[in-house]
């Protein structure tokens, strides 16, 4: 057998030297017999050279940050219908002024997550987690368990913050979501389902993305899982500090399909500092309204690329008309920040402070110019609130206020009170938003002290005259 395979290497090597002759003898170059010998018959594609690839461990993280992160259960109220007899004398009420069926209050429960910012018992979660709540409760990983303040909240950056009373607590350490890196591993710890203090891993998809419904958020997007109670906790990077607050999943089923959305802390902060400061918070704007700039339409404009956010139209009296913008600007920086793509801009200018002063670097019609402009304020009432003793309204459950001198123009009895929000005893009866009160037990009512005073004298019951759509009707309201 070994004498076999001798002889079939030395016919291969004088075959190889053969060919390797002729193929001189035509003009190619010699092949020595020991370069004959060497070569291989057919070599494969030699591979790429690969860095060598390890998962991470994440328990040290888990260790050191887990207990920085708690259980946030709530506790409110949910409108449901009253059923009404048709014989009741408000049935008729409710049938000729197209009243909504009373609503009753019932309880309502709901989960999340939460991280601890501050060792004295400043906690950060999500502003859907907590709006509405009557009651906060907030437990931590050894069990104990605090009724929570909500310091206030921002619908708009759906970040709320909360206080406990407590101190020496573990608390997170923040990072730069700026120096993030797509591709890195991350790490989220929250309450699915709630499942306390789960742990899921995975990595960051996606930076600085804009969603339809929340515009001026840079959303850091990852594939980590995230599930209903896992909103308000933290995303955070392999040195375990947080760079992101888990908010939001993109799902047609209602669950976890890979695509998760977490706002970056540096916002978060942002929002804190305001409500702790201030108690409310406040969000710069421009007025106007942009677009990306495709690449046909950077044609038209003469530009080189497709950098920067096209305005599509100024809204009058706005701090964007003020600074002469005009559409069909090309917006290219904001102060020294290039602005790559048009939904980078709404979150630059929704951080500034109203009053701010910028400078817009522009194209306009083949040339680049700059404007200066005011940052101007969206208007906080829809943006922010903190909640405290306002909340409660009144017996009645009404939030009332004056007319404006247009309203009052519009109505029969000017001197009334605009109902702004309602709930509790009134809403049940079936007042609403936009109803005029009129008079309180026969009592004309021009300021909201006189509700105050006469509800003080009221019995249990007490009759409300309201005009609606240029109608009058007394609707009783039972106060207890």
């Amino acid at each position: 057998m070994q004498a076999t395979t001798f002889k079939r290497t030395l016919l291969a090597a004088s075959l190889i030297i053969a060919l390797g002759a002729g193929y001189a003898k035509f003009g190619g170059p010699a092949i020595s017999p020991a370069e004959a010998l060497a070569a291989p018959v057919s070599a494969a594609p030699a591979a790429l050279p690969r860095p060598g690839v390890t998962l991470p461990d994440f328990s040290a993280i888990v260790d050191s940050s887990g207990p920085a992160v708690v259980n946030i259960s709530v506790t409110g109220s949910q409108k449901t219908a009253a059923a009404i007899d048709p014989n009741d004398p408000m049935f008729e009420f409710f049938r000729r002024f197209g009243v909504p069926t009373p609503q009753e209050r019932g309880p309502a429960r709901g989960m999340g997550s939460g991280f601890i910012v501050s060792p004295d018992g400043v906690i950060l979660t999500n502003a859907h987690v907590v709006a509405d709540a009557d009651e906060v409760t907030v437990k931590l990983t050894n069990k104990r368990e605090f009724k929570a303040k909500v310091v206030g909240l921002d619908k708009l950056t759906d970040v709320a913050v909360l206080r406990i009373d407590a101190g020496n607590l573990p608390a997170l350490r923040l990072g730069d979501p700026a120096r993030t890196r797509v591709g890195e591993w991350v790490v989220a710890i929250g309450s699915p389902f709630g499942f306390e203090n789960s742990v899921t891993a995975g990595i960051v998809s996606a930076k600085s993305r804009s969603l339809a419904s929340d515009s001026y958020v840079p959303f850091i997007q990852t594939d980590v899982a995230i599930n209903p109670g896992n909103s308000g906790g933290p995303l955070l990077n392999l040195d375990g500090e947080v760079i992101g607050i888990n908010s939001q999943i993109y799902s047609r089923s209602g669950g976890y399909q890979g695509v998760s959305f977490a706002i970056p802390i540096d916002v978060a902060m942002n929002i804190e500092q305001q409500l702790l400061k201030d108690g409310k918070v406040s969000h710069g704007r421009m007025g106007v309204t942009i677009q990306e700039v495709s690449q046909s339409l950077a044609e038209s404009f003469g530009l080189k690329n497709t950098a920067g956010a096209l305005v599509s139209s100024v809204e009058k009296g706005s701090p964007a008309a003020a600074a002469g913008l005009e559409p069909g600007d090309i917006i290219l920086k904001l102060n020294d920040t290039t602005i790559g793509r048009s939904s980078e801009l709404p979150p630059m200018v929704a951080a500034l402070k109203p009053g701010t002063q910028v400078r817009l670097h522009v194209w306009r019609k083949g040339a680049s110019r700059d404007l200066a402009l005011s940052v101007g304020e969206i208007a906080a009432p829809r943006l922010a609130s903190a909640r405290g003793g306002d909340a409660d309204k009144s017996r009645l459950g009404l939030a009332l206020r004056p007319l404006s001198p247009e309203e009052r123009r519009q109505v029969e009895n000017p001197e009334g009170l605009l109902v702004e929000n309602v709930s509790g005893p009134a809403a049940r009866a079936g007042i609403r938003p936009g109803d005029i009160i009129v008079s309180l037990n026969g009592q004309a009512i021009r300021e909201i002290s006189q509700v105050r005073s006469l509800l003080d004298k009221a019995g249990r019951v007490v009759a409300l005259l309201i005009e609606r759509d240029k109608a009058k009707i007394f609707v009783p309201v039972e106060i207890g």
